[in-house]
């Protein structure tokens, strides 16, 4: 499943940059000027999931306010329930052990800027950006299922013993994370936008029960006991909302 929604993501950020990387980048030294505002949208790849993957609900909000010809302050505001399982399964599906069964759920917010490394022709407002961000989440966790390793199985050959003390729901955890990521955005109609990035995350702080690890973070994503990292993408639909004007050098085309 993850591997067609990468296809897809793929397909659709080339998409979104071709348009980008058939402009010509030559310009003159005629003045004019251009929009400056705040471009707000909405992250379409967190509903998709929502369709094909049981248990899991998603929404992001994005939006970027430009500073100057290349730099955007940026940030996205979301909030994300997900049940996440571990368990034995043999081919045959016979004696399927749930190692465990978590639900964690919360929002988390994400500051930052991004670097347009594209320049535009006159006119035309795309981007290709890298950029970074601090992210903060909070959640809780509903611990539903887990299961007790006992080296003795004489008695459960097949399984493991269903535990119960730890069951229940934790509140007032956190995290915190450290996110870089590269992108495109196309201007597909006046002021309407596509784009799409791939995110890397690098956890900073990370708040659990006591009592078992936190596996899966609101806004990073997996996480595992043997690294900090996680990856993360987002496909969008944004709108700018034009405030002021600016002057520019045009780029011109030059003909062949």
């Amino acid at each position: 499943m993850y591997r067609s929604f990468i296809k897809l993501w793929v397909l659709l950020t080339l998409l979104c940059a071709a348009p980008i990387f058939g402009q010509q980048k030559v310009r003159d030294t005629t003045k004019k000027s251009e929009i400056y505002g705040l471009r707000l949208g909405v992250d379409l790849s967190r509903p998709l999931i929502s369709v094909f993957k049981d248990g899991y609900q998603g929404l992001e909000i994005t939006g970027d306010y430009r500073l100057s010809q290349r730099w955007y302050l940026a940030a996205e505001l979301g909030n994300e329930s997900n049940i996440v399982e571990e368990v034995l399964d043999n081919a045959d599906g016979i004696n399927r052990i749930t190692i465990y069964e978590m639900n964690p759920s919360g929002s988390y917010i994400k500051l930052g800027a991004d670097f347009n490394t594209y320049q535009n022709w006159y006119g035309m407002n795309n981007s290709i950006i890298v950029g970074a961000r601090y992210a903060f989440s909070t959640f809780s966790t509903s611990l539903d299922k887990y299961s007790i390793y006992d080296s003795n199985r004489y008695w459960n050959p097949d399984t493991f013993l269903t535990g119960s003390e730890l069951l229940g729901e934790y509140s007032g955890l956190n995290a915190s994370w450290l996110e870089l990521l590269i992108g495109v955005k196309t201007e597909l109609f006046a002021n309407i936008y596509m784009g799409a990035s791939v995110r890397l995350g690098i956890l900073v702080t990370d708040s659990d029960p006591g009592t078992f690890s936190n596996v899966w973070i609101p806004g990073f994503n997996r996480k595992t006991d043997n690294s900090r990292f996680g990856v993360g993408f987002n496909y969008t639909i944004s709108y700018l909302i034009p405030i002021y004007r600016k002057a520019r050098k045009k780029p011109v085309e030059i003909s062949e």
